[in-house]
């Protein structure tokens, strides 16, 4: 049974920083994609950033230079590490995993990084 859990969501101040992390189980080994998502309230979800099995990253342009996604295999973990946050980054972030011969896909629950002003 896949599950993905989140944590490190939090309020904070702008200027600030935090530390989400994505709980991989049975094994982070069986995804080809491991990212991160976020939906603030009105808007729809958008990809933050995203972590290949080889490595390989990508980022939206408003977090480039601000936030950096790790894995840590032995863990079974992802990782976002958000610096410099601003109130525009508040939304509720969502691990994603992708296995993608099979098409499937799977979510975390969610949780909530509030950047105040």
């Amino acid at each position: 049974q896949v599950q993905l859990v989140e944590s490190g969501g939090d309020l904070v101040q702008a200027g600030g920083s935090l530390r989400l992390s994505c709980e991989a189980s049975p094994s982070i080994f069986l995804f080809n994609v491991m990212a991160w998502y976020r939906q603030a309230p009105g808007k729809q979800r958008e990809l933050v950033a995203a972590i290949t099995k080889g490595g390989g990253t990508n980022y939206v342009d408003s977090v480039k230079g601000r936030f950096t996604i790790s894995r840590d295999n032995a863990k079974n973990t992802v990782y976002l590490h958000m610096n410099s946050l601003k109130p525009e980054d508040t939304a509720v972030y969502y691990c994603n995993a992708q296995i993608i011969p099979t098409h499937h896909d799977y979510w975390g629950q969610g949780t909530q990084v509030t950047v105040s002003s």
